[in-house]
């Protein structure tokens, strides 16, 4: 999945959390912006289920959030 999004315009990154023993995976992507969302939701996001479809079950939920605050970010470039 995750080359797949990073073909994807707007792609910052994917953090993908998964309590152990547990069946329930929460994935959250970041964009530069929330068009770049949004045209992910319609146009990657379809190709991106159907690649899952044998790991899933049911539909997951797909909601679309402002970030408010985070302490990520790209790490600098490191000379050798």
């Amino acid at each position: 999945v995750i080359p797949m999004l990073r073909k994807q315009s707007g792609f910052r990154d994917e953090i993908t959390f998964a309590l152990p023993g547990g069946l329930d995976v929460v994935a959250i992507s970041l964009w530069d912006t929330k068009d770049y969302a949004e045209a992910y939701s319609t146009a990657g996001y379809p190709q991106v289920l159907k690649t899952l479809d044998r790991v899933l079950d049911g539909t997951p939920k797909v909601q679309v959030s402002d970030v408010i605050s985070s302490t990520i970010h790209e790490p600098a470039a490191v000379a050798a």
